[in-house]
């Protein structure tokens, strides 16, 4: 029977919590709130009231140029990146059931700044492999799928052990951030300060031909994800439980964190490693709603909110501007802290 709480659709397995269904329209509203706002600060400023005219068509050749041609890509480069981070977190926390695992902290994130900064130190731009240019972008790609690659086979052990992963993926984590220091040691001056840049995480200069890899990957993505929906919430309760419900804890493992990967690796390829947004997202989200398990589309919509605020005060709220990693760190930082304080409160206890 369901609770007062719950809602059961015509699908006898379908159940929408109210609360949960609740804070997504929520969130869905103060997203599209600062998408306003984002196109409507800047050099010319633009009244928020005309923004949708505007998108929608209207308004004068030179606000359209300004809202649609140069601020419009931006912004929903934020808003894809900030759903591909909250989905990727929300889905390597209810895996590896720990709130502190997310894709920047497992490793992924690091395997694809790794290959990133070798591409702009050993080429500026992009390096020539076989007659074939690899930029920056694939470079990242690679690096991220190629780690997650080589982490989830040394986690093997007649299965995933995700303990193990953990582990794993801390040590790579370390061992590539050692190699990134490296490279900048070791590159020219003027390299290093292109890849330190990008090393923070920044949309400046991002816009059309960033959104539509990104929104390919994610919208690829969302399928998968609805089909492993109802075997993903088991996972977070361990690997017995989960196969006495007749979840295949193998093969749907694998399948959603392939997609996490996925859609973490082409946030890096896009905009560099913006970190803690994949680690806060799903956590945040998860206290709204109430969910044992951290939420996909609270998670993802949490990531998008993050990602465009943090963009709206690095970009023109603050008296100079910033790239956004720096905004996300600042949250990611102290909320750090309180997950900590709060699972050591509760172990204690």
């Amino acid at each position: 029977m369901p609770r007062n709480s719950e809602l059961i659709w015509p699908l006898p397995t379908a159940r929408v919590r109210w609360r949960g269904l609740v804070v997504v329209l929520v969130l869905t509203s103060v997203l599209l709130v600062l998408l306003a706002v984002a196109l409507s600060r800047g050099d010319y400023p633009v009244s928020i009231t005309r923004v949708p005219v505007i998108v929608a068509g209207g308004g004068t050749d030179i606000e359209r140029t300004i809202v649609v041609q140069w601020r419009l890509g931006r912004a929903l480069v934020a808003v894809v990146i900030g759903l591909c981070l909250g989905v990727s977190g929300a889905i390597t926390q209810s895996i590896v059931r720990n709130a502190l695992a997310s894709p920047d902290i497992l490793g992924i994130s690091m395997g694809a700044s790794v290959a990133a900064v070798a591409v702009i130190v050993l080429g500026g731009s992009g390096v020539s492999i076989a007659g074939v240019l690899i930029g920056v972008p694939v470079a990242a790609l690679c690096g991220g799928l190629a780690t997650a690659v080589v982490i989830y086979l040394l986690a093997l052990k007649n299965g995933v052990d995700l303990y193990r992963l953990v582990l794993i993926g801390i040590g790579v984590n370390a061992l590539l951030g050692s190699l990134v220091t490296w490279l900048l040691v070791i590159a020219d001056i003027r390299r290093a300060e292109q890849a330190t840049l990008w090393l923070t995480g920044s949309l400046n200069g991002r816009g059309w031909p960033e959104f539509v890899p990104l929104v390919i990957v994610f919208l690829v993505s969302v399928p998968v994800l609805l089909v492993s929906a109802f075997d993903l919430r088991p996972l977070h309760f361990g690997r017995d439980l989960s196969v006495g419900l007749g979840v295949r804890v193998t093969v749907t493992q694998a399948l959603v964190l392939l997609v996490a990967i996925a859609l973490t690796s082409v946030t890096v390829a896009a905009a560099g490693p913006i970190g803690f947004v994949a680690f806060v997202s799903p956590q945040v989200a998860r206290l709204l709603t109430g969910s044992p398990t951290p939420p996909l589309a609270a998670g993802a919509l949490t990531g998008a909110i993050i990602i465009l605020a943090a963009d709206i005060v690095t970009g023109s709220v603050l008296p100079w501007t910033l790239p956004v990693g720096v905004a996300t760190a600042a949250i990611g930082g102290p909320f750090l802290m309180f997950l900590l304080i709060r699972t050591n409160r509760k172990v204690t206890l």
